[in-house]
């Protein structure tokens, strides 16, 4: 069964954008995951625009189901990271600057860069992922960083989706067969919505997790939280 992890940075932006604690980021994640969630995914950023660290340490005791934190591995990440043990790392490239994460790493030439992170976070116990794009290379190097899963980086998918499923999903079905040859697991995300979630995970059936924030939360503004949440579990089933 493909798993539903659900990012609750816009929960987060929303909060600061006024200061204090409404919406209250840890209340959102429990109900995320008392309305089915599999897990709950987090990206602090260096300059904390939404999840902060705080955040981070609110969040770890209260999550039951799986906790995922996303982010660029700079010193100061691993060590809140590996202080935090979440059950799931995913490695990304972006900037500080960056508005959100659009590419994935060029695996081939931070090989060795990554494959010293990700044995800090094995050496404790913390599974691995690296946020990569559908390019054979990219793929068989983050096998050879020793990663534990890819997370494909689904934004080319989702904007072709509109005119042509078919060739959008192809080259995605391709890196998904060749990440299970290489013995990897298998995440998604980006610009995941209710549109083109089902025919993805139809094409890709042994997805392990689909991480999900900015539509799922957009949706929960016309639906509610908890119906979004099992509309967005239905894509995962059917």
């Amino acid at each position: 069964m493909t798993k539903l992890s659900v990012n609750i940075n816009k929960v987060a932006t929303l909060r600061n954008s006024r200061g204090g604690i409404v919406p209250n980021v840890v209340q959102v994640a429990i109900d995320c995951e008392r309305f089915g969630a599999d897990g709950i995914t987090i990206h602090p950023r260096p300059d904390e625009r939404h999840i902060t660290r705080q955040d981070v340490y609110d969040l770890r005791p209260i999550i039951k189901t799986e906790f995922n934190i996303e982010g660029f591995p700079s010193r100061e990440f691993v060590d809140m990271v590996i202080s935090v043990k979440p059950h799931q790392v995913t490695l990304v490239p972006d900037t500080i600057e960056q508005l959100t994460s659009n590419a994935g790493w060029d695996t081939k030439k931070h090989c060795d860069f990554l494959s010293e992170i990700l044995d800090e976070f094995k050496a404790v116990g913390i599974r691995t992922s690296i946020f990569v794009s559908t390019e054979k290379e990219a793929i068989e190097y983050a096998a050879k960083a020793g990663a534990d899963r890819v997370e494909l980086y689904t934004e080319p998918y989702a904007l072709k989706y509109v005119k042509n499923p078919e060739r959008a999903v192809q080259p995605f079905v391709d890196a998904a067969k060749l990440t299970r040859s290489l013995g990897m697991g298998l995440n998604a995300g980006h610009d995941l919505d209710l549109n083109n979630l089902n025919y993805l995970y139809n094409n890709i059936p042994w997805l392990d997790e689909v991480s999900i924030g900015h539509a799922l939360i957009s949706n929960a503004l016309y639906l509610g939280l908890e119906k979004t949440i099992q509309e967005y579990k239905k894509c995962l089933s059917e």
